[in-house]
């Protein structure tokens, strides 16, 4: 839908998954002709691009009294309108080992561990179904694995006389009977709808998809529409296939605006029939595909193998082109303007940090910062700590974005030492409509609960603050979020500094790094969908119990923490500088191949992509031959550049890892809880 058409109000995309795969390409990536990346379109992206709030997230249930979306851990959705699109799973309702075709992602995974069994091509493979989608699957496997035995399984159904001879020139034997029931047999024998729709009382056909009118509104509840193959026409059902789903796009959208405007939805009849191109890749590269429409079949040929591959190539290359980000409007001085990083990357640098706390008469607070200042003692000789920490909304999410924020703040209390026991919480909210507002805030403080409560913390209270600026769509992106944590050590403990780190003390990483750098891609449209899955996967996950290690490590005798900070605005070498400055007479030698990274930050380096806090923190190289060594072994596989490795020590992070600096038998027991050893500390008198 174009922007100037698009409803008042907030709307948001539910998706399990932040990209979605086009079936038309899956054949061409099974046969090894096309990346998962290059058949993967961006759904976060084209979210934000058209000013929709993006949630990545399982929907478990809805709730048809309430208007109520259950999600899979997290709060509930409540909405006026619904639009559902689930898709289909496949019907294996006879299997219980056999590998699903759908959903796709779980059996592109599969299909993935089969390239690795031993002895692979002794082993036959057996792919259920007799549709054109089956057919294809075979001759796409047959080019991922030329000798391997394929057996396609028609349980009685006749094939086309072209496409069966094409497939016994293929090697690909073709067997009437039932496939068996085991991991290498693939099911392309029909799909369903998701259970759970039937399940919350929508009315269903035989196949379990949504009946709806003509205007594609349910026929018990218009507030809810449904397409594609979890979606049927009542008085014009059609197969559960893409060729009509794509075509449901353009009156969907109308049909939801209009009734979003308070005006009539226009009924819409799908076309009887469909034009489908098969695709039969051949190993000696003499491609061809058949034409298929209503029972008219033509082919094999090599044109229509050409007409196919540019018609699917073509609808990647304009998908691709609308998950791009806007190209920036040039200054008066003719230099494009950047969009600027959020999360802690929109932190101030340190360098004018430095230069207003002299210029304010708190100089003593850099000269000697502390992640979590103390404020008394408690009766059981526990110490008491405080923080504050926030920044601008990471993610259009504002449950999720709520949740890394609280993350983001408790990790200071947590690289002091202090368990996490409440939190107040200061939200700035767009310029928008009241019910917009007050969905932003309940979302925001639920995300930041859910946070709190795994630790056995609560928010205690906050404050609530309206922007004057000017707010744009997706409103979830203008949210500000700040919260004051608070927390106690444990009784007797003596709490972490930042140093002083002893001699020979080693140091190490509780997770990876590159958050900065991956989203600062994805501002630029060129961070991969599962990179970006990856990435959040790790944000969202707390380390409370990264401290809880901490501390039963430190209890014991022998093992000792002496220093311990987080890693996060101003990067790796920024937050270790600030350790060694606490630390008199030390240097570090760090192992550069031995630091963890998220997937695809190495790529991204490589191709020159820095965060715009990157600039302001590379005043910390100067500490580089002074205090901080690099150690880099080129004959290592991960081996990285000089530059790479320097550009990552001052990639900035949210919610990022704990940096401690430990005895060596300290050290040995937390590298087998998963910590990262990336370095040693060594006096300069040495």
């Amino acid at each position: 839908m174009h922007s100037s058409t698009k409803p008042k109000g907030l709307i948001s995309l539910i998706s399990l998954n932040n990209s979605t795969l086009y079936s038309g390409l899956i054949p061409a990536h099974l046969a090894g002709d096309a990346s998962l990346n290059s058949i993967s379109i961006d759904i976060r992206s084209l979210a934000n691009r058209a000013g929709i709030h993006f949630i990545q997230a399982k929907i478990e249930n809805i709730d048809l009294s309430s208007k109520c979306i259950s999600l899979k851990s997290r709060s509930d959705i409540h909405f006026d309108l619904i639009s559902l699109n689930v898709g289909a799973i496949s019907d294996f309702q006879q299997f219980q080992y056999a590998i699903p075709i759908k959903p796709l992602e779980a059996a592109l995974k599969a299909l993935n561990r089969q390239d690795n069994l031993q002895n692979r091509d002794l082993i036959p493979f057996h792919v259920a179904g007799a549709g054109l989608a089956a057919v294809e699957v075979c001759f796409a496997l047959r080019r991922r694995w030329p000798l391997r035995p394929l057996i396609l399984h028609c349980a009685g159904r006749v094939l086309e006389r072209s496409m069966a001879t094409a497939l016994m020139a293929a090697d690909i034997e073709i067997n009437a009977q039932q496939a068996p029931d085991h991991i290498n047999t693939l099911l392309c024998t029909g799909s369903v709808a998701p259970g759970w729709l039937r399940a919350c009382g929508i009315s269903c056909d035989q196949q379990g998809r949504v009946l709806t009118t003509r205007t594609l509104q349910s026929i018990d509840h218009p507030w809810l529409f449904a397409v594609g193959d979890c979606g049927c026409i009542q008085q014009e059902p059609r197969p559960a296939s893409g060729v009509y789903a794509v075509r449901a796009a353009v009156p969907l959208a109308n049909n939801l605006k209009r009734v979003l405007d308070g005006k009539r939805p226009r009924p819409w009849t799908p076309q009887r029939k469909a034009l489908q191109l098969l695709g039969a890749p051949n190993l000696i590269g003499s491609d061809r595909a058949w034409a298929v429409y209503a029972n008219t079949v033509v082919g094999p040929s090599r044109w229509l193998w050409k007409w196919k591959s540019h018609l699917d190539w073509r609808f990647m290359r304009e998908f691709n082109a609308i998950t791009k980000p806007a190209e920036p409007m040039a200054s008066r001085n003719k230099r494009s303007t950047v969009m600027a990083c959020r999360g802690c990357a929109a932190k101030l640098g340190p360098n004018p940090l430095q230069q207003a706390l002299d210029l304010a008469g708190l100089a003593s607070l850099a000269d000697e910062p502390a992640d979590a200042q103390t404020i008394g003692k408690s009766p059981d000789n526990r110490t008491i700590l405080s923080s504050i920490d926030g920044f601008p909304a990471l993610i259009s999410d504002p449950w999720l974005n709520g949740r890394l924020t609280a993350l983001h703040a408790c990790s200071d209390l947590w690289a002091s030492g202090a368990d996490v026991n409440g939190a107040l919480a200061v939200l700035t909210l767009p310029a928008c409509s009241k019910p917009i507002q007050i969905h932003l805030m309940s979302q925001t403080l639920a995300g930041i609960c859910s946070a709190l409560e795994e630790q056995n913390a609560s928010l205690l209270g906050g404050h609530t603050m309206e922007s004057r600026q000017p707010s744009q769509e997706p409103y979830g992106l203008d949210l500000q979020v700040s919260l004051s944590v608070i927390g106690r050590s444990r009784p007797n403990q003596h709490v972490w500094g930042k140093g002083p780190i002893h001699p020979e003390d080693e140091l190490l990483l509780s997770r990876s790094l590159g958050t900065g750098i991956l989203f600062a891609a994805a501002m630029q449209g060129r961070c991969q969908g599962r990179w970006m899955d990856a990435a959040l996967k790790q944000l969202a996950q707390s380390q409370h119990h990264r401290l809880q290690e901490l501390q039963e490590i430190n209890d014991a005798t022998a093992s000792k923490i002496h220093a311990c900070t987080d890693v996060t605005g101003f990067g790796l070498l920024g937050h270790l500088n600030e350790m060694i400055h606490a630390s008199p007479r030390i240097q570090v030698e760090l192992n550069a191949n031995q630091i963890p990274l998220m997937e695809g930050v190495q790529t991204l380096l490589e191709e020159g992509i820095a965060s715009t806090a990157a600039p302001s923190n590379r005043e910390a190289w100067r500490s580089l031959g002074t205090t901080v060594f690099l150690k880099e072994e080129e004959n290592m596989e991960n081996h990285r550049s000089h530059q790479t490795t320097q550009e990552l020590l001052i990639d900035p992070q949210t919610c990022g890892p704990l940096l401690v600096s430990c005895n060596s038998l300290a050290a040995e027991k937390l590298t087998l809880n998963n910590w990262i050893s990336i370095g040693k500390a060594k006096s300069i008198d040495a």
